[in-house]
């Protein structure tokens, strides 16, 4: 399968890097780049690629203003963003990003995007031929967050506990935890209240991983984990605790 592909980057030096990963890989076909996001979108209505590799960081239309302008043209490239930025995950996967590679690319992290590209294209070739309208889930199930050179999935289910730390979430799956760029406020929205429960101003922590709660005499209450942490309940979070345990 031959996959016609346009790389969008306001730095030339970049767009030069890219190209040569792509000739390493068979299943690419250059049809074109753009170094803003205007040209991009010109470009992209007129070649209609398979896929278009996105930097996020541009002057005027950023990618994920172009992103956002792709899904008004009536066509529907898979959307790959390449930057040397972390913080935009969130929004890149609001927008059905297929992968979100970070600066510099190694040749097998772009072939890992093919695959996925691959099997977003199949998906799609089904879903024209028979068209379905799946429900989407009321709560967040998963969370794409950036991991050395790469982005990881973690199913909401597996995090034990999420802590605050100023502009960031850690997430803690087992013994390993995660950052993730966001607001407490924000991700506390997107989690199931039947699964998770905030204890905390800085603290989330699903339901299951609670073994008890427990008071010092002097009315501070704390919850002890499963692994053997134990966090204090804020004040304000007290009611959230006493609905757990049905008073």
């Amino acid at each position: 399968m031959s996959i016609r592909t346009m790389i969008v980057d306001d730095e030339p030096l970049a767009i030069e890097r890219l190209q040569m990963l792509c000739a390493r890989e068979p299943r690419i076909a250059l049809v074109g780049t753009a170094t803003d996001g205007e040209a991009a979108l010109r470009l992209i209505e007129a070649l209609q690629p398979d896929v278009v590799m996105l930097d996020i960081a541009m002057p005027l239309l950023d990618g994920i203003g172009v992103a956002r302008a792709i899904g008004r043209l009536g066509i529907r490239p898979a959307v790959i963003f390449v930057t040397a930025f972390e913080g935009f995950a969130v929004e890149a996967f609001d927008l059905a990003a297929v992968d979100y590679m970070l600066k510099p690319v190694a040749h097998e992290r772009l072939a890992r995007a093919i695959d996925r590209v691959e099997l977003a294209l199949r998906n799609r070739g089904s879903a024209d031929v028979a068209p379905r309208a799946d429900p989407q889930p009321e709560w967040a199930e998963e969370f794409w967050v950036p991991h050395r050179s790469e982005l990881i999935r973690i199913a909401a289910d597996q995090i034990d506990r999420i802590e605050a730390e100023r502009d960031y979430m850690r997430l803690h799956v087992g013994t390993h935890s995660y950052l993730l760029h966001q607001t407490i406020s924000s991700l506390e929205e997107r989690l199931d209240p039947q699964q998770f429960v905030r204890l905390h101003r800085s603290h989330i922590v699903r339901r299951d991983h609670i073994a008890r709660l427990r008071h010092d005499g002097s009315g501070v209450w704390f919850a002890a984990l499963i692994d053997g942490e134990e966090i204090r309940i804020g004040r304000t979070f007290l009611t959230n605790a006493r609905a757990m345990t049905g008073r």
